[in-house]
């Protein structure tokens, strides 16, 4: 028995996203279309934008690249999911646990970072007009936007290579419908602390620099606008800033559970030091 409970394991069973099998058709139906819409309208926005000249502006640069990350965040996802819904077989190796990470913390660091220079675009845009086309120049467009994936390659890499420092040798149930990186932590036979503090110290770093940014581009946004005397440069100004508050407004919601996540993280730390 102590042999058979210290054995390494190199295979993990996915547990899925639910254990009655009655709704997994209905689940599949939901998700799947959710994934259609989701690929269709991200797709043609990467479509459209290179096409049409008149969006070659900073804007529709900064969300053409937001729709890859994004697409590529659902093809990390949900495609497995989808599958793993009738399928018997939901065994993953170590080695496509860390790949399905790291291409996913990947697309969501960029995310994040392409939000916060979509808000630094549209504080320019408000904030010195007469400034814009001078300040966001094509050549800084590319750099912020080259800068995003290079920051979401740079952040994955550290995770993954911790993850080198743990075994693996009780359950190999991941309860999760994805390999994420948590449900592994639980499943390690070593202290996984250092990389719970790692994770919450970058992790939380990059949603308080991305975040604060947002708000406060937003703020002297929004401050300059009420500042606005005529009615009709308070909508055109609006306007401007629509396409990216939608942009935030569902991102939210995608980077919701990572919060959570963080701040379950932080609470483990201090119970931790306790």
């Amino acid at each position: 028995m102590a042999e058979e409970n210290h054995t390494m394991r190199s295979e993990f069973f996915l547990t899925g996203f639910t254990g009655h099998p009655e709704l997994k058709s209905l689940l599949f139906v939901v998700f799947f279309a959710m994934y259609l819409i989701t690929m269709v309208g991200n797709l043609g926005l990467v479509i459209l934008i290179p096409r049409e000249h008149h969006l070659h502006a900073p804007m529709y640069i900064f969300l053409g690249n937001l729709a890859i990350v994004d697409s590529c965040c659902a093809c990390a996802i949900t495609p497995e999911m989808l599958g793993n819904f009738f399928s018997e077989n939901r065994m993953v190796s170590l080695c496509e646990c860390m790949a399905q990470f790291y291409f996913l913390c990947t697309v969501e660091t960029a995310d994040c970072f392409l939000l916060a220079a979509m808000a630094c675009d549209r504080y320019v845009a408000i904030c010195s007009p007469l400034q814009y086309h001078t300040m966001m120049s094509k050549k800084l467009c590319i750099q912020m936007n080259t800068g995003a994936y290079i920051a979401g390659n740079l952040h994955p890499m550290i995770h993954v290579g911790l993850l080198f420092r743990l075994a693996f040798c009780g359950s190999n149930h991941i309860n999760h419908f994805y390999c994420d990186i948590l449900p592994l932590y639980r499943l390690s036979c070593v202290d996984p602390y250092v990389n719970e503090l790692v994770l919450f110290i970058f992790s939380g770093s990059i949603q308080v620099f991305t975040i604060g940014g947002v708000l406060i581009s937003y703020f002297h946004v929004l401050f300059t606008i009420f500042k606005m005397k005529s009615k009709e440069g308070r909508v055109k100004a609006f306007s401007t800033c629509a396409s990216h508050f939608l942009s935030v407004s569902f991102e939210v919601k995608l980077h919701g559970e990572n919060t959570q996540i963080t701040c379950k993280i932080l609470e483990y730390s201090i119970m931790k030091s306790i």
